[in-house]
C-alpha cells in the first residue's frame, strides 16, 4: 500500500505504529516506543518517502519570477562592487518584494 506524507502526518501513533510493525528496517528500531514527531521521519524513511509537504504556486510562473530574482542578485554583486549603495538597496527591495510575491502564491 501506497503511503503519502499528508496521510500519514494526519494518523494516530497507534496507526503509524500498526503501519511500521510490518515493516523491517534500521530506522524503525524501536518503534514501539517512538513518539509522533519522530516516527513520522522514521517511517517516511523506510517507505522512501520525502519527508516534507509540497507547496504549489498558484498564478504565477515560479520558474520565471526565480529567474529575476537571479538576475537581481548578480546586479546586487555588481552594485556590491561598484559600492553603489542606492543601487544596491533598491535591488534588495526589489528581491525582497519577488520573494513575498512567490510566498503569497503559495497554497
Amino acid at each position: 500500500m501506497a503511503h503519502t506524507y499528508e496521510e500519514l502526518s494526519k494518523k494516530t501513533v497507534a496507526e503509524l505504529r500498526a503501519i511500521a510493525d510490518g515493516i523491517e528496517h534500521e530506522a524503525l528500531k524501536g518503534h514501539s516506543t517512538m513518539h509522533k514527531e519522530k516516527l513520522l521521519p522514521a517511517l517516511c524513511i523506510a517507505l522512501g518517502i520525502e519527508s516534507h509537504k509540497h507547496h504549489d504556486v498558484v498564478g504565477l510562473n515560479k520558474t520565471q519570477v526565480k529567474g529575476e530574482i537571479r538576475a537581481l542578485k548578480k546586479k546586487r554583486d555588481a552594485a556590491l562592487t561598484a559600492k553603489d549603495r542606492v543601487q544596491y538597496r533598491q535591488i534588495l527591495r526589489e528581491i525582497h518584494a519577488l520573494k513575498n510575491k512567490l510566498r503569497r502564491a503559495i497554497v
